[in-house]
């Protein structure tokens, strides 16, 4: 795995890269690794989300955010990696190891670098350090002061190892490469002496005198018009060293010559592998970029065929980036810019190619191949204008289009060309349009990921996503003027939002305000909140079908037929992301054909693949999706799967336990269910499903199915149980009103038994006994000894909170008695052991020794994992204590030990610390054993 916060903040795992989500949810995981495997106190994380007053829900926001990480980087495979998200007190922790985080990195890149003697390795290693960057520190977070604060900070740490790496140069001779290293950041940052100071220095010692000159009177007035003030000693120091012409110091000399030596010919341009060529067409002096060691490209013209660009293009620095690194790499690099419709692909391209057409004095050819909408472009016609564009005359155009084909190839051989096209949908519109000329490069944006492209021409994919909240609230402020959106900065915040980040909503919504000029911001985003009306205000035209929602109907068109359905089923999910199982459950189909077209949907970028086999999309193709109509019975397909795959998960969670509940009556036996080879696999499955399963609760009550709701949120007790802290009470209270409904006495007492016990770990006592005192009753009524069991013990603990009382024995015991006759022998270790806990407290030693004796001989067919290892490592440690106080020493330390290896493999850490605590007091070593591999996770508590 590996952590950025160098840059845009994210996460990958291999070539995979983690979907964050929102800028808070970035912004929280941001906090934590600077930070990492330290106490974050939740005030902090606050504090990095909330630049003004906190909403009075900031806790609960923050907790919802950290939960979908855990989740996130359960998927990833996190733990596998040694990362991990643990909950401490009233802080997290981020437990990650220093190698996958690039701060870490790049500080031991740094001291290493400036440890070194040779000049050349000082120069790589401070140069792999300073590649560890990717933009500005912390980009994509909320504009917080704490996090404002920490990107300022690793800025400087940066512009250090800039200072840094051009002494390195320096002191290898290179005067150009120091150059080039400061030039870059005296731009980004002009008031930084040392930094000009540096900059000035080198120009002079790379004989550029007058550079260094002009550069020193420019900082001079800069420094004199923002700050008020004059340079410092050492920049006036480095001025005047250049206006004398005298020595620079120790490691460097005067100017030096250095122009290339009679015919020596002209030297390679940095960073392309291509040398400059003479062309006579336009001067002497003007240059063809060509592939070092060929001949110049043969006389004609230079065509410029770009449209006009979009006005207002704002952001998109990243992949701007991106596209300057892939066409720098040469070859006839092809870069694909890929994404959803309206995201803006066009609009980058045309940005990208008209900045840097200059680049390629071949010329710059464009076509749009209308590969959605309209008639789409034949190659064979596109090559014909691009070959006259070249200065073919049309009456010399060949007549068959392998020959025109043939005819582009020898044209662009020679030629430095910059080729965009536009609106691809598929490699066969590509092909015949690649120009042949290594030193040439090609721009292709398209809706449709186009693999074969990326295969057969090794072009290289900037995906390009909606803008984030801050920049899509400047494309807004760009369109409407800044002062109407400063009037009203919460209101155009929230027509970002709606807009979902999208250009071509933003732009559509700019238009509305701009005929509206009497309607406030607030208006529109009242009018936009409206789902059933949403994507109709994005339109400018209704009666031309354009705007948001058309751009999406041409996108679906084409597709095959079951990716067109399940896109129309797509509206139905109630949480945030699905997987293959849940699409075959809306398909009723087999999930190999859900997850075709699962993918072909992903291809047309209808949906994200944000993390491997998990989708999600954005909120205006989701109610896009809903207005397409959908079969009814598709939601209950959806709740019958995740019922049955939650039922699978607990049996392989809990071995041995006996179910909670069936499957509803009318459910299919076949319904799409994963199945789980291990406990750790079925837990985690609990953590990537979390936000989805509560989704799915709350739609079923919804839409009336009760009996789906309580089964839903109860068949998580597995995971409720080892993160009990986690904010499940609202889940709960949901299923409880579900099986009121249904006047269903076992239902309710499952759910209030798991809702009092939570509450009790959550330390509200009055409000969990409101819930277990009814728990028991319900139960019996039911005729469901097992849950009358489970209630009774968890009401037995909450009373006992106060004190061990007469009547929480009593309730104990009567488990126990209910557990034997049901036969449940892991409901009767549960009470047994409870029972156990209370008789040491009463101080009957001899009782409790007799109990944890008979409870340790019960047959539990043979269960090693989950709860049913938990309670016998807890019985265990109650012997010893038992023993311990009978003095029997050795057989205490005996049973200890073996409470002490159980606990370690399930991760029970409380029973590790109390088997240590007791093995320290009967003053014998500790050893720890090892947790098997797939063991157990820490309980939370």
């Amino acid at each position: 795995m590996d952590f950025r916060l160098l840059g845009r903040v994210g996460a990958a795992t291999g070539a995979e890269e983690l979907q964050l989500g929102p800028v808070k949810r970035r912004s929280v995981l941001a906090a934590l690794l600077l930070k990492a495997n330290s106490a974050v106190p939740v005030d902090q994380l606050i504090a990095a989300l909330w630049d003004d007053a906190p909403p009075t829900h900031a806790r609960t926001v923050v907790q919802g955010h950290v939960s979908r990480l855990r989740a996130l980087l359960a998927s990833a495979g996190a733990g596998e990696h040694g990362v991990g998200l643990m909950t401490q007190g009233p802080s997290y922790v981020f437990e990650v190891p220093e190698t996958l985080l690039d701060t870490c990195r790049f500080d031991r890149l740094a001291r290493r670098g400036r440890l070194r003697q040779r000049p050349a390795d000082a120069v790589a290693v401070l140069g792999e350090a300073l590649a560890l960057w990717h933009g500005p520190a912390l980009d994509g977070t909320a504009p917080s002061a704490p996090l404002r604060a920490a990107a300022q900070t690793l800025e400087e740490a940066r512009l250090d190892v800039v200072e840094s790496l051009a002494v390195a140069y320096e002191r290898l001779g290179d005067r150009a490469g120091a150059v080039a290293v400061l030039q870059a950041e005296v731009a980004a940052h002009p008031l930084r002496e040392s930094l000009a100071e540096a900059l000035i220095l080198a120009l002079y010692r790379a004989g550029r005198r007058s550079d260094a000159l002009d550069r020193y009177h420019r900082v001079r007035c800069l420094l004199a018009d923002e700050l008020g003030v004059g340079p410092g000693p050492g920049l006036r120091s480095a001025y005047e060293t250049a206006l004398r012409g005298g020595p620079v110091g120790a490691g460097g000399a005067g100017p030096v010559d250095l122009l290339p030596a009679p015919g020596a010919g002209p030297a390679p341009v940095p960073g392309t592998g291509l040398a400059p060529v003479p062309d006579a067409r336009y001067g002497a002096d003007a240059l063809l970029l060509a592939p070092a060691g060929r001949p110049p490209a043969p006389a004609g013209p230079a065509p410029r065929l770009l449209p006009r660009g979009v006005r207002g293009f704002l952001g998109r620095d990243t992949e701007l980036a991106a596209l300057d690194r892939i066409a720098g790499a040469g070859d006839g690099a092809v870069a694909l810019v890929t994404g959803p419709a309206g995201v803006g692909k066009t609009a980058l391209a045309l940005q990208w190619a008209h900045h840097r057409q200059a680049r390629y004095p071949g010329g710059t050819l464009f076509a749009d191949l209308r590969g959605f909408g309209g008639v789409p472009a034949e190659p064979a016609e596109t090559v014909r204008e691009f070959l006259i564009a070249l200065g073919v005359p049309a009456r010399d155009l060949p007549d068959s289009a392998a020959a025109a084909a043939a005819l582009y190839r020898e044209l662009t051989a020679r030629r430095a060309l910059l080729v965009v096209l536009d609106n691809v949908r598929g490699t066969d519109q590509v092909r015949s349009l690649l120009p042949s000329g290594t030193g040439s490069a090609v721009l292709v944006t398209s809706r449709i990921r186009l693999s074969g492209l990326i295969v057969e021409e090794l072009a290289r994919p900037v995906p390009l996503d909606v803008l984030g909240p801050v920049p899509a609230t400047e494309l807004l402020a760009a369109a409407v003027g800044e002062e109407r959106v400063a009037a009203e900065p919460e209101a155009a915040d929230r027509l970002a939002r709606l807009c979902d980040g999208l250009p071509l909503a933003l732009r559509i919504t700019a238009a509305q305000l701009a005929a509206r000029p009497r309607w406030r911001l607030a208006d529109l985003a009242a009018e936009l909140a409206d789902e059933q009306r949403r994507l109709a205000l994005l339109s400018l035209d209704e009666a031309e079908e354009s705007g948001v929602a058309a751009a999406l109907r041409i996108t679906v068109q084409g597709l095959p037929p079951e990716a067109v359905r399940l896109f129309a089923l797509l509206g139905v999910v109630p949480g945030p992301d699905l997987e293959r199982y849940a699409a075959a459950a809306l398909l009723g189909r087999d999930p190999a054909v859900a997850a075709e077209a699962l993918d072909r949907l992903a291809g047309a970028h209808l949906v994200t693949e944000y993390a491997p086999g998990r989708y999600s999309m954005h909120d205006l193709v989701r109610l896009y999706a809903r207005g397409l109509g959908t079969d009814e019975g598709a939601l209950l397909r959806l709740l019958d799967s995740y019922t049955a795959t939650a039922l699978a998960a607990s049996l392989a969670a809990e071995p041995g336990e006996k179910p909670c509940c069936t499957l509803p009556r009318e459910a299919p036996a076949d319904a799409p269910a994963r199945t789980f080879a291990d406990r750790p696999a079925a837990l985690r499955w609990y953590a990537v499903e979390r936000e989805n399963l509560a989704a799915a609760v709350t739609a079923a009550r919804a839409a009336g199915h009760d009996d789906r709701a309580w089964r839903l949120a109860v068949l998580q007790w597995p995971y409720v149980v080892w993160s009990v802290r986690d904010g499940w009470a609202p889940l709960l209270e949901q299923a409880l009103e579900a099986s009121r409904l249904l006047d269903d006495p076992d239902a309710e007492s499952r759910v209030r038994a798991l809702l009092g016990w939570v509450l009790t770990r959550e330390g509200q006592l009055s409000e969990a006994l409101a819930q277990l005192e009814l728990a028991p009753a319900l139960a019996a009524r039911a005729h469901a000894p097992s849950s009358e069991a489970i209630a009774l013990v968890n009401l037995a603990v909450a009373l006992d909170a106060d004190g061990i009382t007469d009547t929480s024995l009593r309730h104990v015991t009567r488990a126990v008695r209910l557990a034997r006759e049901a036969q449940d022998v892991l409901t009767e270790l549960l009470a047994l052991q409870h029972r156990t806990r209370q008789l040491l407290a009463r101080g009957d030693i001899a009782a409790a020794e007799r109990c944890t004796a008979y409870a340790l001989a019960l047959d539990d067919h043979g269960v090693t994992t989950g709860l049913g290892a938990l309670r016998r490592a807890a019985l265990r440690l109650s012997r010893s204590e038992a023993l311990l106080a009978l003095g029997e020493r050795d057989a205490a330390e005996s049973c200890t030990r073996q409470a002490l290896a159980e606990a370690a493999s399930q991760g029970f850490q409380e029973g590790v610390n109390r088997a240590r605590s007791q093995l320290e007091a009967l003053g014998r070593p500790v050893d720890l054993p090892a947790a098997p591999e797939g063991g157990g996770r820490p309980v939370r508590s």
